[in-house]
């Protein structure tokens, strides 16, 4: 999935990566300790495709694993690649996670699928024994309070290092593909991670008054995703939208005419008709006047909902938001609807994944097809689309006061994920999530986002587990299923993780 030109790209993760050994082996085995190591550098260019890697090299000591501790916590490292290499001492390692208070992922990765039985030295044993200090290293790593994860599988080389007397070309073995997408999936979920820590929230207006799921704390937001909370007021938008030159609303019309479809009226609803020039005028102008928010707030994602004395000048300001603020989704910058601030944190997630996040809700549920439609009158994903949207003139917003422009488009057919971000009784936010797949069944033509999405229980069941884990009534919608790497994310900001049965 691509992005049209991102505003702000999302950040990588910065992976600390060291190799695990013992000192003493090096004086009696030639060469063992240059083969490590370039075991290490392949991990190196491996993850580099993900990530920005900091190799600290060897650490086959104590006093090596605290000087590894120090450098990376001086490069500011999301999270820890120990990389079992052959046996270390659990002493000799645990220093550097109590140092660098990282999550920290073992790389238990043999470089050979068998070792020749017939030719292998000690010393060749040793190149191929990563599986003897990984338990031990578990057993301290647990006992030490030390949260830490640990990948099996093959090393995955293309080419055999001379030293060896076996064959160590693994990459296209099961073992060697399946343990390459768990690291890649931490490498991505780290820099989701740096993403929300380094990012600028913006929430402009008001909560939907009256939806108690959509309320939170800012503090806690902040204080459990690093994200800053940027309250902004409607004034600020009205002063900037006041300068928007008729030459900036072109352009922004020549761009939507480019990624969107024009409808004509709705063959069902009266309140559905082709966009009239003064809603297309007006929804660019507002376009514009986002966009220019954005960028001198210097914002990661936005989330509002206006609701004031009827007609003034904010009210009719927000009737032309969802044409900008889909165009912003669209460019990496999620906008969430109606002051959903938790939803827009899923939707950043999503993104950053580079999976989409399309906000929605649930619409109605097909009991023929056997699906639920899942979808809303606001922003979408349009990176992630079975065609062209399209946009449809409004008559009335559904529960909002208004009329304007809206997005009608559904995600293209095939396996999703949906993330939920919630709140527990306790104050802290929580991750949910279910995996369906996107059908091409029909749906509504009244302008908004709608998707069937078919799961593997019944619609009834599904919705009952769903329900039943407290989730809020939005949602981030992605393409692909994504639970695992979306686990990985929870883990890394140390959330509540739960599912629908998969």
């Amino acid at each position: 999935m691509k992005n049209a030109n991102r505003i702000k790209p999302p950040l990588k993760a910065r992976v600390g990566l060291y190799t695990i050994g013992l000192d003493r082996y090096w004086i009696q085995f030639k060469g063992l300790h240059d083969r490590l190591v370039g075991y290490g550098k392949f991990i190196e260019k491996q993850v580099s495709r993900w990530a920005e890697v900091h190799n600290f090299g060897m650490v086959d000591n104590e006093a090596k694993a605290h000087e590894a501790g120090e450098w990376f916590n001086s490069k500011n490292v999301d999270i820890l690649f120990c990389h079992a290499g052959t046996y270390s001492t659990s002493a000799s390692n645990l220093p550097v996670v109590q140092i660098c208070k990282r999550p920290v992922v073992i790389l238990n990765l043999q470089p050979t699928e068998r070792m020749n039985y017939l030719k292998t030295t000690t010393g060749e044993w040793l190149a191929h024994c990563n599986a003897c200090c990984t338990p031990e290293l578990s057993n301290a790593f647990a006992r030490a309070g030390i949260r830490f994860h640990v990948i099996s599988g093959l090393l995955g080389l293309d080419k055999t290092p001379k030293i060896s007397v076996t064959n160590e070309v693994t990459h296209d073995m099961p073992d060697a593909i399946s343990a390459w997408k768990e690291i890649e999936g931490w490498s991505r979920a780290a820099g989701a991670t740096r993403t929300l820590q380094y990012g600028r929230m913006g929430f402009l207006g008001n909560t939907y008054p009256g939806m108690l799921d959509m309320y939170s704390d800012f503090t806690m937001v902040e204080g459990q995703t690093g994200l800053h909370m940027q309250i902004l007021e409607m004034c600020e938008l009205a002063r900037i939208h006041k300068g928007v030159t008729s030459r900036e609303k072109k352009q922004k019309l020549a761009e939507v005419k480019d990624m969107f479809i024009l409808s004509e009226d709705s063959p069902a609803d009266p309140l559905a008709r082709k966009p009239r020039p003064d809603q297309l005028d007006a929804a660019c102008g507002v376009a514009v006047a986002l966009e220019k928010l954005v960028r001198e707030r210097d914002l990661d994602g936005l989330t509002y909902y206006y609701s004031g004395s009827p007609g003034n000048e904010y009210e009719r300001i927000q009737e032309s938001f969802i044409l900008g603020l889909s165009l912003l989704t669209a460019r990496g910058i999620p906008c969430s609807g109606e002051g959903d601030t938790k939803t827009c944190i899923g939707m950043k997630i999503c993104d950053t994944l580079g999976v989409g996040g399309s906000y929605c809700e649930i619409v109605s549920t097909d009991y023929v097809d056997q699906t639920i439609i899942m979808g809303h009158d606001g922003p979408f994903h349009m990176g992630i689309s079975d065609r062209k949207p399209i946009l449809r003139g409004m008559g009335l917003y559904h529960g909002k006061w208004g009329t304007g422009v809206s997005v009608e488009a559904k995600v293209r057919s095939g396996p999703i994920t949906n993330l939920g971000v919630t709140q527990t009784l306790d104050g802290r936010l929580k991750m949910i999530v279910n995996q369906g797949i996107a059908t091409d069944g029909e749906t509504l033509r009244i302008g908004n986002t709608m998707t069937p999405v078919r799961f593997a229980k019944n619609p009834s069941q599904f919705m009952d587990e769903w329900f039943q884990l407290g989730p809020t009534h939005h949602f981030a919608m992605s393409v692909g299923h994504n639970a695992k790497t979306f686990e990985k994310v929870a883990k890394l900001l140390d959330w509540p993780y739960e599912t629908v049965s998969l």
